[in-house]
C-alpha cells in the first residue's frame, strides 16, 4: 500500500506537490506558529519525507515565506478578479471587500499565516507590510478611477488615507471572521461596507467632520 502511494507521488508534477507541501505548512504554521512549528510535521502531514520538503522549498525561514507569498498572491488576485473597473466606486468597493471576506473565510489558515504569524517576525514583517501597502496601492487607484470617470477631484492624501483606513479596518473585521467560522463572510463584507462607505461617501462629496472649537471658528 505504501509502495503504491509512493508511487503514485513520484509521478505528479512539481508544481503540484509543491503545491500539496505549502498547503500542509500553511495548515501546521497556523496551527502552531512560525517558532513551534517543526517540519517533521509538515512532511507528516504532507505525507511525503523531511528530505523531500528541504530539496523542494528549502528550510523553515524559506517554506515560511513561500507561504507567505502565496497565500498573499491569491488574496490579491481574488481581490483583482471581482473588481471591475469601470463600476461606480461604491460598487468596486463592495465587490473588493466581499472577495477578501470570501478569501479570509475560504483559508482561516492561510489567513493566520498572513496576518498573525508574519506580522511579528522578521523580515516575514516587512514582507506583510510590503503586501498592505500594494493592497492600499489597489484601493486608492480604485478609488480615483471611479471618481475620475464621473467627473470628480479628491486629493491623493486624502484617497491614500482612506485607503489606509479601509484596509486597517478590513484587517482587523478579517482577523474576528478567522476565529469565527460561524460567521458569514458576506455578512462581514455587508458591515464593513455599511462603516466605510457612509463615512467616505460623505468625505468624498466634501463634507468634514470638525472638533466644537473648529466649527465655532469657521462659523465665525
Amino acid at each position: 500500500m505504501l509502495a503504491r502511494v509512493a508511487t503514485s507521488f513520484k509521478r505528479l508534477p512539481r508544481a503540484v506537490r509543491e503545491q500539496q507541501m505549502l498547503d500542509a505548512a500553511v495548515k501546521v504554521f497556523s496551527r502552531r506558529g512560525y517558532h513551534a512549528a517543526s517540519m517533521d510535521e509538515i512532511a507528516e502531514d504532507a505525507g511525503i519525507s523531511k528530505p523531500m520538503v528541504y530539496a523542494y522549498l528549502g528550510a523553515k525561514d524559506k517554506l515560511f515565506t513561500a507561504c507567505l507569498y502565496r497565500e498573499g498572491t491569491r488574496l490579491m488576485e481574488a481581490i483583482a478578479a471581482a473588481v471591475e473597473p469601470d463600476l461606480p466606486a461604491d460598487e468596486q468597493l463592495w465587490r473588493g471587500l466581499r472577495a477578501f471576506f470570501r478569501f479570509v473565510g475560504a483559508h482561516r489558515d492561510g489567513w493566520a499565516v498572513l496576518y498573525r504569524q508574519a506580522r511579528g517576525e522578521q523580515p516575514f514583517a516587512e514582507q506583510l507590510a510590503a503586501m498592505r501597502t500594494r493592497m492600499v496601492e489597489v484601493v486608492t487607484g480604485m478609488l480615483h478611477r471611479a471618481l475620475a470617470a464621473q467627473g470628480r477631484e479628491v486629493r491623493p492624501n486624502e484617497l491614500e488615507i482612506m485607503a489606509y483606513a479601509l484596509v486597517g479596518a478590513s484587517e482587523s473585521v478579517a482577523d474576528w471572521l478567522a476565529d469565527h467560522p460561524e460567521a458569514d463572510p458576506e455578512w462581514a463584507a455587508t458591515r464593513v461596507m455599511s462603516v466605510s462607505w457612509l463615512g467616505a461617501g460623505q468625505l468624498l462629496d466634501g463634507h468634514r467632520w470638525l472638533p466644537d472649537a473648529a466649527r465655532s471658528g469657521a462659523d465665525g
